[in-house]
């Protein structure tokens, strides 16, 4: 039989801390704070906290990411310009996209990790 796990990030281990690469730092060198909740192959989900600061991403082909912004705000730079994200919104960066994760405000997202390659 099949349960429901229920996950209570008031009861969350320590976050994960890191800055981006200083190789894809386009401004400031924000702490990010990752707070893993579930890992189940391909999937991981959580919340992740971050310092205002910008740097290059390169998701490649085989991972996708949908987030829910909480708090703060946030901004994807594409090929097609920039999209901002702010509370109550939400969105998802495409397998092989590549571009520029810049945070505006403060943030705090729940984000959910697909990575088929893992699966």
């Amino acid at each position: 039989m099949t349960h429901i796990r229920l996950i209570d990030s008031t009861e969350a281990p320590e976050p994960a801390l890191d800055r981006p690469r200083s190789d894809r730092l386009v401004a400031g060198n924000p702490l990010r704070r990752t707070w893993t909740l579930h890992e189940a192959g391909p999937v991981s989900a959580g919340v992740w906290g971050c310092e205002v600061g910008r740097w290059r991403i390169a998701f490649p082909a085989t991972r996708q990411e949908f987030f829910h912004v909480l708090s703060g705000r946030v901004r994807l730079h594409g090929p097609h310009g920039a999209t901002d994200v702010g509370p109550g919104q939400g969105a998802v960066i495409p397998p092989g996209f590549e571009g520029e994760f810049e945070v505006l405000e403060p943030v705090r997202k729940q984000f959910v990790l697909v990575d088929t390659a893992a699966g």
